[in-house]
């Protein structure tokens, strides 16, 4: 009998896996399988002899791992797993006799690594073994599960990256494990790089498109050998001709990226493979249903599709995700781009992105439809959930020559998107492209030009959209088309309105619900008469205004709609706010706000955020409307809009800010504002609604420091020099001459007494306080 196959040391360190490898000791206690699932390169090997390492002293005959990558033959594994033990089988027994023989009665931790391709084998030995020796546990490592009962499943996530939303700085990046691991592995190949303020972005978005995969993020770390961050970015486009360089020791499919896909790939059943060329056309997600209408064809019919999507998902293909009870499922972009390649070697790519452009041009035309009603925000979620598919649909009808126009009909359908969706700039980015893109007089045009100039409006481009709009009736008139000319008016009067000419823009918001309403527009009309009782309540009629919203609150309560409910509940807000009558202003706001939040649309809640700060200011709360109006600022510079549009708002805004400044102490009113606008979105409406208090303040940084006050023992700091040099725990171990279980506990009493919760956190605590000992002439 020779020597068992042990855990093998560490070369380089585990980055950002504290939390995923306590998740799996976790399982290990409660069950006696535990599988380690997910996309190839995700790091299922490293979590998995990491947490063998943690439980070592658990199991009293010890720790085996079985490496299986290299197996190719089945009926060899029983005698592999035995080999692992350190068992020779001589005799005329099965070797599975023999194995399980061995460990019956024994506590031991078999460790499978890679059992993808060996999967029903694996299984088979997993459950004999269970079965007869009930003091062993199993942990294995696969792109798919066993299906062994009692088999937990955790699937390894790829590592976090930045949020792409967010500027961070250099210090947050260095938290991030996504940025870390590149930063450790770019500095084993380029001796002294760092993240720095320089190429903090670059790193951000370089880890950001790797998806946080940590072998492609390795594999573009050693391209620094010869790229700059820039140049690598730039050849993202074809990453799997970049990330080719991987360690010569490694397996061989995980020396380049290609190499990885190609394995899974070659996992996959035929349909599987088709499918996954064929789902790399949808981007940031999609439903069954939406795959059966793209995907679906003689060679993959509809109703095998849950079984060829199970398939995907049992082997990290595809990740399941749940949104509103509707199950959804997306690819890691590297995974999709592979994809990718596959469906343009098959010849049908373009067939492919033409029927998922249809798709989404159906989809749209079925919100518009039924967009006045209470449906109304279930459609919205469905297609923000879409988004990124819109986005591919439209870049579609921009690149193939003829599709601008249908592309003009899926960027204005439904009417409103853009706007429930804080996104003006990008409606007015892709109308644009389209227009240029197809001069041609249509319907589809002038809707397209007309709602291009709407977003305009909103915006504050004003002066710019009137011609557009000038424009975009003309084309109504002469195209005889009823309703682009009531919305031709509808937007003319808006326009008017924001120029303060309102005996021009009632006058057109008249005639414009007139003609909604001719052609059975009930969500056009009402639209047009919540506006309209702004405009007259300027012009004196205050009665007939306040009637006008209250017949809109009776019309969309009837028809179970939300948003220009909640718009009209805004306009009787703002109304009686400027009648005088303020008692009612914050509860119609706030209640306006709860209908809105559903559809994310931060223009309409920003307004309603104006009134609850103006009444904040009115009853005295002068703290809380200075943290109001931060959430304002932050708001309008999110949305991209402006309130000079609305010159009686703008002044309202003004006369609250002067009084707040006035009222507060000196510095309190800026650094009230600052508070406010550094809330999140989820904090800021739970607090504009008095649903939570104001986010306490974050505490004052404690300095770093590391001399002999630190609240560190002097073994501590000496851990903690060591964290901050790279050393893995293996390697503190050694360089300190103590056990590695001991340098573990150090390491977690130093995070633990800092309040951190990485090692990067505790390397720049370390540097910090070298540079402060320097800088104040500490020896």
């Amino acid at each position: 009998m020779g020597g068992m196959a042990g855990i093998p040391a560490d070369l380089t360190a585990l980055v950002g896996r504290r939390t995923e490898v306590a998740e799996v000791r976790r399982l290990l206690s409660a069950s006696r399988l535990v599988t380690l699932t997910g996309a190839g390169g995700v790091g299922k090997t490293r979590v998995a002899l990491r947490t063998a390492a943690t439980v070592t002293r658990a199991f009293r005959d010890g720790v085996c791992v079985v490496e299986l990558a290299g197996l190719r033959d089945p009926k060899l594994l029983a005698h592999t797993v035995a080999t692992a033990l350190g068992l020779v089988n001589q005799s005329g027994r099965a070797t599975l006799d023999v194995v399980t023989g061995h460990v019956r009665g024994r506590r031991l931790l078999l460790v499978l690594d890679n059992c993808e391709h060996l999967v029903d084998a694996c299984a088979r030995l997993a459950d004999t073994l269970l079965r007869a020796a009930p003091g062993i546990r199993v942990l294995t490592t696969s792109r798919h599960v066993l299906g062994v009962t009692g088999e937990q499943v955790f699937v390894v996530p790829p590592l976090p990256t930045p949020v792409p939303s967010r500027r961070p700085s250099v210090r947050e990046l260095l938290t991030c494990p996504a940025v870390e691991l590149f930063g450790r592995r770019a500095a084993a190949v380029l001796p002294g790089f760092e993240v720095t303020q320089d190429n903090a972005e670059a790193v951000a978005q370089l880890v950001q498109r790797l998806d946080g995969l940590p072998l492609a993020i390795e594999l573009a770390a050693a391209r620094m050998r010869t790229l700059t961050l820039d140049e690598m970015l730039a050849r993202l486009e074809d990453r799997f001709a970049l990330l080719t360089l991987g360690s010569r020791t490694a397996l061989p499919r995980q020396r380049t990226l290609r190499a990885l896909m190609d394995w899974s790939h070659a996992l996959c059943t035929e349909r599987e493979r088709a499918l996954w060329a064929r789902v790399s056309v949808f981007s940031g997600g999609f439903d069954l249903g939406a795959a059966a209408a793209v995907c679906a064809a003689d060679d993959l019919p509809a109703e095998a599709l849950v079984d060829v999507v199970d398939g995907l998902v049992e082997k990290s293909v595809l990740t399941r995700h749940e949104h509103g009870g509707r199950a959804r499922y997306r690819m890691l972009e590297t995974v999709r781009e592979y994809g990718q390649d596959r469906l343009a070697a098959s010849g049908t790519a373009a067939a492919y992105r033409r029927r998922h452009r249809d798709h989404y041009l159906g989809l749209t035309a079925q919100a518009q439809a039924q967009w006045f009603g209470p449906e109304q925000a279930a459609w919205f979620t469905r297609l923000r959930l879409d988004h990124a598919n819109l986005r591919v649909a439209l870049d579609y009808c921009l690149t193939e020559p003829g599709e601008a126009a249908a592309g003009m009909r899926l960027a204005v359908t439904p009417r409103h998107y853009w706007i429930t969706l804080g996104s003006l700039h990008e409606g007015r980015h892709w109308l644009d492209r389209l227009l240029a893109a197809e001069r041609a007089q249509s319907s589809a045009r002038a809707t397209a030009l007309g709602t291009y100039a709407y977003l305009g409006v909103l915006q504050g481009a004003i002066e710019e959209a009137l011609p557009a709009l000038d424009e975009y009736r003309a084309a109504a008139e002469h195209l005889e088309d009823a309703s682009a000319l009531a919305w031709a008016r509808h937007h003319q009067a808006l326009a008017a309105a924001f120029r303060w000419d309102l005996p021009r823009a009632a006058a057109l918001f008249e005639a414009a619900a007139t003609g909604h309403r001719a052609l059975g527009d009930l969500g056009g009309a009402t639209e047009c008469t919540v506006k309209l009782a702004i405009a007259v309540w300027h012009l004196g009629d205050h009665d007939r205004a306040l009637a006008l919203c209250r017949e809109c609150e009776a019309v969309t309560s009837a028809h179970g709609e939300s948003w220009l409910r909640a718009l009209t509940l805004f306009a009787r807000g703002l109304l009686q706010w400027l009648g005088g009558d303020r008692d009612t202003t914050d509860g119609l706001a706030r209640e306006a706000i709860r209908l809105m939040r559903p559809f994310h649309d931060w223009w309409d809640i920003a307004m309603c955020v104006e009134l609850v700060a103006w009444s904040a200011e009115a009853a005295g709360a002068t703290r809380r409307a200075a943290h109001l109006l931060g959430i304002l600022r932050s708001l309008w510079e999110t949305i991209g809009g402006t309130l000079s549009a609305a010159p009686f708002m703008a002044e309202s805004h003004q006369r609250c800010e002067d009084a707040v400044r006035a009222a507060l102490p000196a510095g309190e009113f800026d650094r009230a504002v600052r508070r406010g606008a550094a809330f999140s979105p989820a904090a800021a409406l739970a607090y504009v609604l008095e649903e939570a208090p104001a986010p306490a303040p974050p505490p004052p940084r404690r300095p770093a420091h590391t001399g002999p006050d630190a609240p560190l023992t002097r073994r501590e700091r000496e851990v903690a020099g060591l964290v901050a040099l790279g050393l893995s725990n293996k390697e503190i171990a050694a360089s300190l001459v103590i056990a590695q279980r001991t340098a573990e506990n150090h390491v977690e009493r130093i995070l633990a007494k800092l309040g951190f919760t990485s090692r990067s956190q505790v390397a720049v605590w370390v540097h910090e306080g070298r540079r402060g000992e320097s800088a104040s002439g500490a020896p």
